[in-house]
């Protein structure tokens, strides 16, 4: 779904023992990444089952229903609600005339059109040959459309055979790039570590709001656009906290409810970087009906991922569009904001200052007026509570705080009394 003209979809949801508004949610979410693919919906069909058809997903019925309005609409494509078993897309494709896809080579598609980075192209195309490959079996004609070109074959060689060869050749060449990126990143991260900065990562369900923050608190300047996964590639800036001392930001691929189990395994790399902050900032979208979902969707991955442990603050977003029926989750410490409004964005600053003081040791040091580099030093990597200079003993009193095992502890000790 990357071609330039749009796309006319039909939409088909099975609705199982899950309640209405849940199914409600789960389809308009269908809806907004159809749109966000730049699909024109020209209709939805809706089932009520105890269990998805095991061959057909819908039921027989169902599928002429949809054969009749396929007739009559005419659409590109057939999106499904959910992952179909390689089975069921053979099935459905032998009755319907449009291409048939589901939620995952959707989420997938899209992640393609977003991917800036040669990692993340990487990491989406690895995906993307993962969920291919036990579903080659009535591809048709060619996979030219993952853009890798198949090899030329040997004689007496199947068309099946050789695209499978190709795709297992295909991704343990990109996991070994992967592998390439990942070591640079780790050494990277490793720098960072030796020099102590504070590190804090925004995650949360995907459109909640956290590049406009990204960007209004690090003074950057990342893509955003009210549109699912408009973050694909973690951008880290330098973030002022409101005393002067200078932390680090990570903005990270948004989640989403039945994230593709491919793309959570190949985004793993880029989510390790989430898994050295000090601190996560959980944005979640409170104008958004569903957000107590979008909350726990985010909490399971970030447990799936070895990161629940990590100290979070809840940064409830959207505060100027807030639902009626809002209630915060009590799970952890949080706040309400609006990530456009500066006055809430200065009290998110200042309650993060509060929280890094949590994880540093006080100090109160004598440092003398000729000692310019080390006071510069600490005004940036402290946080600085007070400074006075005693005229009487030309030095500056400080109070501050600074993080354990920092380079300029050392320095500190050796001007305490």
């Amino acid at each position: 779904m990357k071609n330039e003209s749009i796309e006319k979809v039909i939409l088909v949801g099975c609705q199982l023992e899950e309640d209405d508004l849940r199914f409600q949610y789960s389809l308009a979410e269908l809806e907004e990444l159809t749109e966000t693919a730049q699909g024109q919906i020209v209709a939805s069909i809706t089932q009520k089952r105890d269990r998805v058809h095991p061959s057909t997903y819908i039921g027989k019925g169902k599928v002429e229903e949809l054969s009749i309005l396929e007739e009559q609409l005419e659409p590109d494509i057939i999106i499904f609600n959910d992952e179909l078993s390689p089975s069921q897309i053979r099935n459905l494709s032998r009755e319907l005339n449009a291409r048939v896809i589901d939620r995952t080579q959707l989420i997938l598609d899209i992640f393609a059109g977003r991917a800036r980075s040669r990692e993340g192209k990487l990491q989406v195309e690895l995906a993307q040959l993962q969920y291919l490959l036990p579903r080659l079996i009535g591809q048709g004609a060619s996979l030219s459309r993952l853009g890798g070109g198949i090899g030329t074959r040997g004689p007496g060689e199947t068309k099946l055979e050789s695209d499978r060869r190709h795709i297992y050749r295909r991704i343990d060449d990109i996991k070994k790039q992967l592998q390439t990126i990942v070591e640079h990143r780790v050494r990277y991260r490793e720098r960072r570590k030796r020099n102590k900065t504070f590190q804090i990562a925004l995650v949360g369900y995907t459109n909640a709001g956290k590049s406009t923050l990204f960007n209004r608190i690090s003074m950057t300047d990342s893509y955003e656009e009210n549109q699912l996964f408009a973050t694909l590639d973690p951008m880290t800036r330098k973030m002022p906290l409101p005393c002067g001392y200078q932390t680090l930001l990570t903005d990270t691929v948004g989640f989403i409810q039945d994230l593709p189990t491919t793309l959570v395994a190949a985004f793993r790399s880029t989510l390790e970087e989430v898994k050295e902050a000090d601190l996560l900032l959980h944005i979640v979208d409170s104008s958004n009906p569903d957000y107590n979902q979008h909350e726990k969707t985010v909490q399971s991955l970030l447990s799936e991922l070895s990161m629940d442990a990590l100290p979070q603050l809840t940064v409830y977003n959207k505060r100027d569009f807030i639902i009626p029926d809002f209630v915060p989750s009590g799970e952890s410490d949080s706040i309400l904001i609006s990530a456009l409004n500066e006055g809430d964005r200065g009290q998110l600053l200042l309650k993060i200052e509060e929280i890094v003081k949590t994880h540093m040791i006080p100090y109160h040091a004598f440092i003398p007026a000729n000692e310019g580099k080390l006071l510069s030093q600490l005004k940036n990597e402290t946080i600085l509570r007070k400074i006075e200079f005693l005229e009487e003993s030309t030095v500056y009193e400080l109070t501050g705080y600074h993080l354990e095992d920092h380079p300029v502890a050392g320095s500190i000790k050796k001007f305490q009394r």
